[in-house]
């Protein structure tokens, strides 16, 4: 037996998420149904992020166990031969068996993308949130800058989530603008539910100006949904890196 770890990039456009879920297709359904019949024997994969409907992804984490022969580094190119063209393995290798991809300690780093012009660009709209309003990039920053260190991000979490605590760590959250493509970096320890979609609405509310940059203090001492902006919609969101920290994987 062994653990083979795959980086996996995908368009989430056509998927109801990663995590599996009864009647619908996701990332996790497609990746066990295609290495059930590569393999000829029932796996089931471990994802590190469950990134939600219409998320896109650049190098999301799962692993899967499995008896097969197979060098794990070859599994990248077999699995590439029969997934969909919107799923494509970028990695494989093997790891040890008692490796869990959320029980390590990581860094994740995500980019919100807003289209922001008087009118919508096609190529670029299953992978970015259009807004017409000017949004004010400096301001945006700023409100963006109270948000970095250790937080309780409840204002900045789902109602729906189910997690034990909602302290997180973000470590860096930049904003960049070329052109009328607005990106929104952020790289945290872990991120709640729409926790990242949550901030960037709130960002491009401090962008219209129906919020200043300090009310990011008073949001996040509320502990309150309600308070912080709109979430934003999933297309513009791509789990970009995901990094294992001090010696995970020795």
């Amino acid at each position: 037996m062994k653990r083979v770890m795959l980086t996996v990039a995908y368009d989430g456009t056509n998927y109801h998420g990663w995590q599996l879920q009864p009647n619908v297709t996701t990332i996790e359904s497609v990746l066990n149904e295609t290495l059930s019949a590569l393999l000829n024997e029932e796996v089931r994969v471990i994802g590190a992020s469950r990134t939600d409907t219409g998320v896109h992804a650049l190098g999301n984490i799962a692993v899967f166990d499995t008896q097969a022969r197979m060098p794990a580094e070859k599994f990248s190119y077999a699995l590439n031969q029969r997934l969909p063209e919107d799923i494509r393995i970028q990695a494989s290798r093997e790891v040890p068996l008692d490796f869990h991809p959320r029980r390590q300690d990581s860094r994740k780093t995500y980019e919100y993308k807003i289209w922001n012009s008087a009118f919508p660009m096609p190529v670029y709209r299953l992978y970015s949130h259009f807004t017409y309003a000017p949004l004010d990039v400096v301001l945006m920053q700023e409100a963006a800058d109270y948000l970095a260190g250790e937080h309780d991000f409840k204002s900045f979490c789902s109602i729906h989530s189910t997690a034990d605590t909602t302290v997180r760590t973000i470590y860096d959250i930049v904003l960049d603008k070329a052109g009328n493509m607005i990106t929104i970096r952020i790289t945290g320890s872990g991120f709640l539910y729409n926790m990242v979609r949550i901030i960037a609405g709130t960002l491009i509310e401090v962008g219209r100006g129906n919020l200043v940059p300090d009310n990011m203090v008073d949001i996040l001492r509320a502990c309150d949904r309600a308070k912080a902006g709109p979430t934003a919609p999933a297309c513009g969101l791509t789990l970009v890196k995901y990094e294992f920290l001090g010696g995970n994987l020795s």
